[in-house]
């Protein structure tokens, strides 16, 4: 059995200044002190600070994050990275502004609102941001890439939109239920890599003698088209829902509702505030915007949610989205996805029968710290994607192969790689290349791999 190993030492860590310790902020940083960098957290709310400093071995400050002398005070003309992930866009963005004209250091900031989200490389090239980060839209991008596939769990995407990770289940009766990898390699013809596998909270960097299970939740590497292929020959449907109800009008509704649309899915919203709902049928003209209480069971009914192909609960309130979630299982066979704020109960969440489950500051926080560990890498390459899989148990890292190195040009039978660790897909020249053994690394490709080891910033820490 596989078990997460311990952090490889790091390279020396970053001085990075993080503006808001909300519920992302919190998130960015538990991990990126957990990669061995040295972070500065600045909020008003002094009870906050004091107990984030409690929790880790971070500095504090109590103050404004836009101020001059408190930036200087948080040692800005030392930082690294600056990221403001406050409550407030214009906050965020100004609080950027000035540490781009103090300090040396690349900048970083969440962005929420609609107005600004057709506007983002505008506002990134202008403010010379590193990288401006909308969760709601992430959050609604995945939400959309899981209903055009309704049979994952997740899909996540890389080499720009080439290749997916599909995470599924395998029911009980399924083609996958009691064949070995080995078997599956020599029955299927479709191109696609098992690269996971999690059975009773243990995950499983596969080898061939591996033998799948009912109630496995295995993620395999494909693109989009073999994927579907591979799916429909394995008894897994396959075509996107034609239709979809979303309760809750917030800004990831509208997100997910623009999308759909633009897919060709028909698209209900509930949402309780009436001003709401004018605004969101001006912006959403092709959407049934429906004014009621989203928890209510008659309305639900009387709105079809008996007959509804898929349900995504995006009210504010986790506790509400969950029960909406168990409510539409019992009464429907939709595709249901649960969006999730907090991280409290975890395991509890874990074990409830809740279809796909988002939760948005996971994709921020992913996104920020494939950047950081790019920041951090060598100059033979560079994390271009991370993911965290099964809870943070395995990463998902896409690297980009910029120099020669003891990676290159070497067939992967001959590499000393890592236990624990698989190379999923080679992307080169536009082509996706699951690999064998005969396959080699060149300049210019990228390179995903999937391990439970965790840290790494660059391609040659997959060596032994």
């Amino acid at each position: 059995m596989f078990k997460t190993k311990s952090p490889e030492p790091a390279k020396q860590g970053l001085n990075i200044i993080i503006v808001g310790c909300g519920k992302v902020g919190a998130t960015l940083i538990e991990q990126l002190s957990r990669e061995g960098h040295d972070i500065t957290i600045i909020d008003q709310n002094a009870q906050k600070i004091q107990e984030i400093t409690n929790q880790y071995d971070i500095m504090g400050m109590t103050g404004n994050g836009a101020s001059y002398n408190v930036q200087m005070e948080a040692g800005i003309e030392n930082t690294d990275l600056f990221i403001a992930v406050t409550g407030s866009d214009e906050l965020n963005l100004l609080c950027c502004t000035i540490a781009k004209r103090v300090g040396e250091c690349s900048a970083i900031a969440r962005v929420r609102t609609p107005d600004y989200s057709h506007e983002i490389s505008y506002l990134r090239e202008k403010l010379g941001l590193a990288m401006i980060i909308n969760p709601e839209l992430e959050a609604a991008r995945e939400i959309a890439r899981i209903l055009y596939l309704p049979t994952a769990l997740e899909v996540n995407s890389f080499a720009h939109g080439q290749a997916e990770l599909i995470k599924l289940k395998i029911p009980e009766g399924n083609a996958l239920d009691g064949i070995t990898l080995a078997d599956f390699g020599k029955n299927t013809t479709a191109d696609i890599l098992i690269c996971a596998i999690e059975r009773n909270g243990d995950v499983y960097i596969p080898s061939g003698n591996f033998q799948m299970l009912k109630g496995d939740v295995v993620s395999f590497v494909a693109t989009r088209k073999t994927a579907k292929a591979f799916l429909e020959s394995s008894g897994f449907q396959t075509n996107q829902v034609k239709d979809t109800m979303i309760i809750g009008g917030s800004r990831a509704a509208y997100y997910l509702a623009e999308q759909l649309l633009h897919m060709g899915i028909s698209v209900k919203i509930i949402e309780n505030d009436r001003a709401r709902c004018e605004a969101l049928s001006i912006l959403l003209p092709k959407a049934i915007i429906i004014n009621g209480d989203g928890t209510d069971q008659e309305l639900l009914e009387e709105e079809g949610i008996i007959y509804a192909e898929s349900f995504v609960p995006l009210t504010g309130i986790d506790e509400e989205n969950i029960l909406l979630t168990l409510y539409a299982r019992q009464v429907s066979k939709a595709k249901v996805i649960t969006k999730i704020n907090r991280i409290n109960f975890k395991d509890v969440i874990s074990r409830l029968d809740l279809g796909s489950v988002i939760y948005p500051r996971y994709i921020t926080s992913e996104a920020i710290i494939a950047y950081v560990r790019a920041k951090k890498a060598s100059m033979n390459s560079n994390v271009e994607t991370l993911y965290h899989m099964f809870d943070n148990k395995a990463e998902a890292i896409e690297f980009r192969v910029n120099e020669t190195s003891s990676v290159t040009n070497i067939p992967l039978m001959d590499l000393s790689l890592k236990k624990n660790l698989l190379i999923s897909f080679i992307s080169r020249n536009g082509a996706i290349i699951i690999p064998s053994g005969k396959d080699c690394i060149k300049v210019g490709d990228t390179v995903m791999i999937v391990t439970t080891h965790t840290g790494f910033n660059d391609i040659q820490d997959i060596l032994e």
